[in-house]
């Protein structure tokens, strides 16, 4: 377990290696990589149980899939800052040949990538085969993914809930930033997706909801409680309210920054909002 001030002082540095990142190459997703910042972090170094190393099958241990391929700069810094690769190669997000690519990919072979995810809405499939290899090779860990709540417009999501019902994927807790806001505006003016609780239990989930989804403490109680729902025979839904852009005043509160870079003076302001914790890259 980790105290919750060590894991707010790795958001800090998260934040800042996401601003860093983006502005370097004047390209990325900071909006959403912003919102999900306290998620990763508190998953990544509290809740999953983890080999030391990295294994692509990843026998005997929890296991994390991201399907919103686009904000890889959080999975990127959350991954290097925990140790799978080196804090430095941070330097080298979305250029020629880097492993560090805009959406994550598995052909250069980055420790901690599991799966190419840049096209929407094929996370949760791959989590659901893995779930069931779990299951097949009697290992009890989990699986875990995130899925923007825009992603659920897709309809593989749907194809992919039904399966993972009616064959009781019960090791598997898929969550959805559910920060109702995408590229083009809010989810509700691009494509409603009503009651996603009722929809999620309709296909035969069982589903929690954490309300305030960048609080870490909220994170860890949800995360447990929805651990504990596991293995009863329905896959655990975490419906996981985030707000995008957080710890950037300007970023919040609007979807503009979903895919937009941060131009000189707007990092100087970001990241003077989030001062260094453990050393830039």
């Amino acid at each position: 377990m980790s105290d919750n001030k060590s894991l707010e002082n790795l958001v800090t540095q998260v934040r800042r290696d996401i601003l860093r990142m983006v502005h370097k190459v004047n390209s990325g997703h900071p909006g959403g990589s912003l919102g999900c910042a306290e998620f990763l972090v508190t998953l990544y170094n509290d809740v999953m149980k983890l080999n030391d190393g990295f294994d692509m099958n990843g026998e005997g241990e929890d296991l994390f899939f991201l399907s919103n391929g686009h904000i890889s700069p959080v999975i990127y810094s959350v991954l290097a800052r925990k140790g799978y690769f080196p804090v430095e190669e941070l330097n080298t997000f979305r250029l020629l040949d880097s492993r560090l690519q805009g959406h994550p990919t598995t052909h250069e072979g980055l420790p901690g990538i599991r799966i190419a995810s840049g096209s929407l809405g094929q996370g949760m499939s791959v989590a659901i085969g893995a779930a069931l290899t779990k299951k097949l090779n009697g290992d009890e860990h989990l699986i875990y993914s995130l899925h923007g709540d825009g992603e659920l417009q897709e309809g593989q999501i749907w194809e992919a809930a039904m399966y993972a019902a009616g064959n009781k994927v019960d090791n598997y807790i898929a969550t959805i930033d559910y920060n109702q806001k995408q590229i083009d505006g809010a989810t509700d003016d691009v494509l409603p997706l009503g009651s996603l609780t009722e929809k999620f239990k309709a296909f035969g989930w069982d589903v929690l909801e954490i309300k305030e989804g960048n609080d870490i403490q909220a994170i860890k109680n949800g995360l447990a409680e929805a651990k504990s729902r596991t293995g009863n025979g329905k896959p655990v839904c975490v419906l996981l309210h985030t707000e995008m852009g957080n710890g950037v005043d300007f970023m919040m509160h609007t979807h503009a920054w979903h895919g937009k870079a941060p131009n000189d003076e707007q990092l100087e302001s970001a990241l003077a909002q989030n001062p260094e914790t453990l050393g830039d890259y």
